[in-house]
């Protein structure tokens, strides 16, 4: 992403962030350099004849810290790709795994590509290109490097790159294990796609079983009715909004997007919307909602809950102060930049941070992950045995005399747990228990005040313990 005039660039912010919670710690000062610095970096620069013609495309994979083996973060294809944003990129990997207790390095990669220029033949040819010079230098393997889908890749990409490792590494019996986000028949994992996005939900219902946190973000309790702003209505932004809107009774009230936002007082349903950018490429003419040309504008919509589910920089010092939400939570990396964050900080607004609010993409890329390493999928040992036992109590329920058991609440009782239902309960748990520790961190020190700098403290602590217990200190 181009830099945000008069701000610090991407990494810069990061590390600022990270700064800022190691100023609260009592943190050798040898071990936070070694916690900040990332570890490598691989650019690759490849040929690929494309229509006749010779092009030469330009790739990274950073890999910010490997305390945890493998390192984890996606690829992502994008025009506006850089350097400095993979490292930024990578290390926010390293601190949201360490905060959702996923034992993974952090890790990511970039090709500087725009995919609309490209078929879907030509797109496969630079894929698998690509991956090969990853595996040649050491940066792809399913015990070291993991990659997963990111902006401009998704379940095909991974796909190609999993079959690439397969041809290269034909005895590694591991092989699908080498990328995450694949599709289910390709060993990918149930529930996969949305996780990202059911995540956020899962993070916005666990601050919203706090009472005192809802009260500090001057809301009133539940879910139900608030007023919800989303930017980027991607896959992220779209399941988010969706769950949020059919599950918990929020009312989508601005959907902003690259050409512009939509704006309906009553509720914006997603679904309809996304059916609509599907056949159309663009949200203008969508039944029902006021069009604006300034979609950014938006983001400064008075609301309760503002979720920037786009790309990084986009509340900035030029906008910050004008944010009227109660409570911002990141679905995107980075959607604040530095000056921001401290600007509204000190405005009380509450912000959910990307490190915690978007990590259920990495959590449920931890069980596709463990799935491809066991080589079984969830559920297939014991579903049936739980169909048997829930049987089984509905059948004493009505001899010990309560009567018969409806048909409905029998199947309920009886049905056994699948891959997509266990996933859910895994990232359910994993969000709620990241949340927990990080307001306990905030609780517990009066040198922090907010939740960024509480997730940063979190997450820093387990890793400079991980560093002490092997002994690189």
């Amino acid at each position: 992403m181009p830099q945000v005039i008069n701000e610090p660039s991407f990494q810069e912010s990061v590390n600022l962030m990270v700064d800022r919670a190691i100023a609260v710690m009592d943190l050798d000062a040898g071990v936070a350099t070694a916690i900040k610095s990332c570890s490598a970096v691989l650019q690759v620069q490849f040929p690929v004849k494309i229509r006749g013609k010779i092009e030469v495309f330009t790739g990274w994979r950073a890999v910010h810290s490997n305390h945890r083996l493998p390192v984890k973060g996606g690829i992502r294809y994008a025009p506006y790709a850089d350097q400095d944003e993979v490292e930024a990129l990578a290390a926010l990997m390293t601190f949201k795994c360490a905060i959702v207790d996923v034992p993974f390095g952090g890790s990511k990669g970039a090709l500087l590509i725009d995919p609309a220029l490209y078929d879907r033949d030509e797109l496969e040819q630079i894929t698998r290109r690509f991956t090969l010079e990853l595996i040649r230098k050491g940066f792809l393997s399913p015990s070291t490097n993991v990659p997963a889908p990111d902006v401009g890749t998704g379940q095909r990409e991974m796909a190609w790159i999993a079959d690439t490792y397969k041809h290269l590494n034909p005895d590694d019996i591991n092989y699908v294990a080498c990328v995450t986000g694949k599709p289910v028949h390709h060993g990918g994992i149930n529930g996969r796609i949305e996780a990202t996005g059911r995540g956020v939900q899962y993070a916005i219902q666990e601050f919203f079983r706090h009472a005192d946190d809802v009260s500090g973000a001057k809301l009133t309790p539940g879910l139900e009715g608030k007023r919800v702003v989303i930017q980027g209505l991607g896959n992220v932004g779209y399941h988010a909004a969706k769950f949020l809107s059919e599950e918990d009774g929020t009312k989508v009230i601005a959907v902003i997007e690259r050409d512009g936002a939509l704006i309906q007082e009553d509720g914006i349903d997603i679904e309809n919307l996304h059916q609509h950018i599907i056949e159309h490429r663009t949200i203008k003419n969508f039944p029902g909602a006021r069009f604006e040309e300034d979609g950014k504008a938006v983001l400064e919509m008075e609301c309760d809950i503002l979720i920037p589910a786009a790309l990084e920089a986009q509340i900035t010092l030029e906008n910050a102060a004008r944010i009227q939400a109660k409570l911002i939570v990141e679905a995107a990396n980075g959607p604040l930049t530095y000056g921001a964050d401290e600007v509204l900080n000190k405005k009380g607004t509450i912000i959910i941070p990307d490190a915690y609010a978007n990590a259920g993409g990495v959590t449920v890329s931890y069980f596709e992950w463990i799935r491809n390493i066991s080589h079984i999928r969830f559920g297939r040992m014991q579903r049936r045995h739980d169909e048997q036992r829930g049987a089984e109590l509905a059948n004493i329920l009505e001899k010990v005399g309560c009567g018969s058991v409806d048909t409905n609440y029998k199947e309920s009782i009886s049905r056994g747990a699948d891959e997509l239902d266990l996933v859910r309960s895994g990232l359910d748990d994993t969000m709620r228990l990241a949340y927990q520790q990080i307001r306990e961190t905030l609780q517990g020190d009066d040198k922090i005040h907010d939740l960024r700098t509480a997730a940063y403290v979190s997450s820093i602590r387990k890793i400079a313990r991980s560093y002490l217990d092997i002994g690189v200190f």
